[in-house]
């Protein structure tokens, strides 16, 4: 069941919100400071795209620059990446099929505010 609602999944919403995902790590990149944000951009890029069948858990290990760099990448780029899941949320809600994927939708945006001391994992 996980493979079909992915596979709906990533040619309603996943597939715009996996190149957001990729821009906005791609422009971390440019700078060496920002490249741990580039990193977890990427990580959370391929979750954005086939999300059914794993969670983000938090991991125990993250402190304080955790925060810090979460409050930095609100600033740099997860504001923009919210709205995108907003939005492609809004309109997958708009028809019966699609508020289930839109549902989903929503439940990523605090994943886009704060990737930093997250962890992708499957669920078991």
């Amino acid at each position: 069941m996980n493979t079909v609602l992915n596979i709906i999944w990533f040619v309603l919403a996943g597939v715009w919100l996996f190149i957001g995902y990729v821009v906005a790590g791609l422009i971390m990149c440019v700078l060496i400071v920002t490249i741990p944000w580039g990193l977890a951009s990427f990580r959370i890029a391929y979750y954005a795209a086939w999300p059914f069948g794993r969670e983000v858990v938090s991991k125990p290990t993250s402190g304080a620059w955790s925060f810090l760099g979460n409050v930095a990448w609100v600033i740099l780029a997860g504001w923009w990446l919210a709205l995108e899941h907003l939005f492609t949320g809004i309109l997958l809600c708009l028809t019966i099929i699609g508020i289930p994927l839109g549902i989903a939708n929503f439940k990523l945006i605090p994943v886009s505010l704060a990737p930093l001391g997250k962890e992708i994992v499957d669920k078991g």
